[in-house]
């Protein structure tokens, strides 16, 4: 268990401000306006981040049963509960069999049940399981499949689910290798899904009898909506450039047959973009008038203005590779580093568990 370490983690917050790789929003072929990348029009300004969980094994996930945090552990199929003291005890195991980026990954909670995307051998499925007891002694009921038939693969599995505003299941699917298969609206890799929370299609869904939302993408691994329910996506490119999108449906975002901002007639454009480098985005949240996204490989929290999408801020160097960004009940921004995952530099206390508090 991971003992708590109140007030600052000895690691300042960077909040240097960071030219934009990218323009933003242009969709290949229409009238949408150019914007310039520039300086944000307004910055968060942070506590000193607090260490609230250690000891962590390749966490992936955080999602919140009223106040109670959860966590999905990708390696060991557990999912955990913590407390105020940042101790974690276990709630259940859910037999994920994964290779490389596979296992199990994300988590969401609603209505008393535990939603979890894992790999499952072939393939990857979206279950679901009800929470049982209270605080302090969660335990997980049996599963129910809601979604099966995602491919797998040893790379490029997606994995983030979330309730939108409009209460329907969102998941994150990756192309799981098959680059062309992303571009296949018969195929559920390389694409975002809506289902009803039950597993069913909704009826407005683009594609009647599919939950195929979107397409055209490579790996996405973070979803967010802003307060008028405009749905965000990170995606990982391959060597070129890492995008920020905005997800429209019915949308094809061009993968594999553009990556970036390419400007063709018929995709979508990132409003941002980033050389992997630097980037490598997972999670992300907004919290109020800012988007924030937990880059992996750029070992970074960036901060977008959903008011100038094009520019960015950034915080949490040093921190090493952050793998999801989660918006605490409290108001405040939980993020969870990604140390343990077999490509980072795990230190004596990792994974964490880190929350920073907007200051007025």
């Amino acid at each position: 268990m991971g003992a708590a370490q109140r007030g600052s983690s000895g690691r300042a917050v960077s909040a240097a401000a960071a030219a934009a790789l990218a323009l933003a929003a242009c969709t290949g072929g229409s009238d949408q306006a150019v914007q310039t990348p520039g300086p944000a029009a307004s910055t968060a300004e942070f506590s000193e981040p607090e260490t609230l969980a250690t000891g962590l094994q390749a966490p992936w996930s955080i999602a919140f049963l009223a106040g109670t945090p959860l966590v999905s552990e990708r390696d060991s199929g557990r999912i955990l509960e913590l407390d105020g003291a940042g101790s974690h005890r276990e709630v259940g195991m859910i037999d994920a069999q994964g290779r490389g980026e596979g296992g199990l990954l994300g988590i969401a909670v609603q209505g008393g049940y535990l939603y979890s995307y894992l790999t499952a051998g072939n393939e990857n499925r979206i279950e679901r399981r009800e929470l049982t007891g209270s605080p302090g002694s969660l335990a997980l009921g049996g599963p129910e499949v809601v979604l099966s038939g995602i491919p797998a693969g040893p790379v490029h599995n997606g994995g983030r689910i979330a309730f939108g505003p409009d209460g329907m299941l969102y998941a994150t699917a990756g192309d799981a290798g098959n680059r062309d298969s992303a571009q296949d609206t018969g195929s559920l890799s390389g694409k975002i899904l809506r289902l009803m929370p039950g597993g069913g299609v909704p009826e407005d869904n683009p594609f009647p009898g599919s939950p195929v939302y979107s397409y055209g993408h490579r790996n996405p691994q973070g979803i967010a909506w802003d307060s008028e329910g405009t749905l965000y996506a990170s995606e990982f490119g391959q060597a070129t450039w890492d995008e920020l999108n905005v997800i429209e449906a019915g949308g094809n975002y061009g993968w594999p047959d553009a990556e970036g901002i390419a400007d063709q007639a018929g995709f979508i454009d990132p409003v941002q973009q980033w050389e992997p480098a630097a980037a490598s985005p997972s999670g992300i949240a907004v919290l109020g008038k800012m988007l924030f996204i937990a880059n992996l490989r750029g070992e970074r929290l960036r901060e977008v203005p959903l008011e100038a999408p094009g520019s960015a801020i950034e915080h949490l160097a040093g921190e090493g590779r952050l793998r999801d960004a989660v918006a605490a009940p409290d108001g405040s921004l939980w993020v969870l580093t990604g140390n343990t995952d077999g490509r980072g530099t795990p230190g004596a206390e990792d994974d964490r568990i880190l929350r920073l508090e907007l200051l007025p």
